[in-house]
């Protein structure tokens, strides 16, 4: 989502093309071997990037992409066939994302978000499509409600169609909703999870400071609304927490949050949004990082929502 220059939702916050390319070689060459990336961002341009610096390690490289949204948000006029999950946005999606790919087939290809608009079956009928014409090898959803992604699942067995095989989510140490339906989900039908967002959109990589502004060049310098969300009491207290336990292990806030992640057995890969080769490489200190019984507990305690009911009251007497 950090590859190519945007004029929408993620206008300042990208990386310039050239450190956008160092990201991506140190990527590969760390051995990292998926990229994600989706038909939107930056209005196809990631997707045209990412095409053309795969080519030569296409081999090495497991390529996920999305279609659902308009590409261009909003700035330029959206026709009643230019979104959602209907055969024809599906297929016209897939072949322009083939194009600027630059390749003959997309190993995961996800539905950006749910449409209600449109008949579960129809989605999945086109997905079928795609495997079945070669251009797409697994489909996956993303941004979907547990009772929508079970639906799915369920009409896939019925239509004997290829079903949705992961999801990918926003999960982290701050945002925690997940765990209520669409990891449970995941879990009973054995769905892959990829996991996006894991730093909070970097709040909890140590960066802020509480009563501080922003830094200057970070994402929540030009999100502002996106900060409010993470700047109260909760949010400080789970990274106090998370700075306390790098500072255990002797390794960075953000080590300890990827790490406290991938101790999920449901995590099946982190989509890390590295903007600079600097930032990758404290990623990457996850990979090394061990967690101990009493560090999980920690971070847990201190990032444990209000699950709600029926949640809390499940919980009482069988674990959730």
């Amino acid at each position: 989502m950090t590859f190519g220059e945007s004029q929408t939702f993620m206008r300042g916050v990208t990386s310039p093309d050239d450190e956008a390319r160092r990201v991506f070689d140190a990527a590969v060459d760390a051995g990292m071997n998926l990229v994600d990336t989706a038909d939107v961002y930056s209005e196809g341009r990631s997707e045209e990037l990412t095409g053309a610096w795969i080519k030569g390690k296409r081999d090495r490289v497991l390529l996920a992409t999305k279609c659902r949204f308009p590409i261009g948000f909003g700035t330029r006029p959206v026709g009643p066939h230019d979104s959602g999950l209907s055969r024809k946005h599906i297929m016209e999606a897939c072949e322009a994302s083939l194009r600027r790919l630059g390749t003959d087939v997309i190993d995961l290809y996800q539905t950006h978000m749910q449409d209600r608009a449109v008949p579960i079956d129809e989605t999945l009928r086109a997905l079928d499509d795609l495997v079945t014409q070669g251009k797409v090898r697994y489909v996956a959803c993303s941004n979907y409600t547990g009772y929508r992604l079970t639906e799915s699942l369920w009409r896939a067995e019925a239509l004997r169609t290829q079903r949705y095989e992961a999801l990918q989510l926003q999960w982290s140490l701050a945002v925690r909703d997940c765990e209520r339906e669409m990891i449970p989900a995941c879990r009973a039908f054995q769905l892959g999870v990829l996991v996006w967002s894991p730093l909070a959109r970097g709040f909890l990589s140590g960066k802020y400071q509480r009563g501080q502004p922003a830094p200057a060049g970070s994402r929540f310098e030009s999100w502002k609304d996106s900060y409010k969300q993470f700047d109260n009491d909760r949010g400080w207290g789970i990274l106090a927490a998370v700075t306390e336990v790098a500072q255990r292990r002797e390794t960075t806030p953000a080590a300890v949050a990827l790490a406290w992640l991938l101790a999920r057995p449901e995590v099946t890969s982190i989509i890390v949004g590295a903007r600079t080769v600097a930032q990758l490489e404290d990623n990457l200190k996850a990979l090394t990082v061990k967690l101990s019984a009493d560090d999980l507990r920690q971070l847990d305690d201190a990032s444990r929502p209000a699950w709600g009911y029926p949640y809390d009251f499940i919980a009482m007497r069988e674990p959730w």
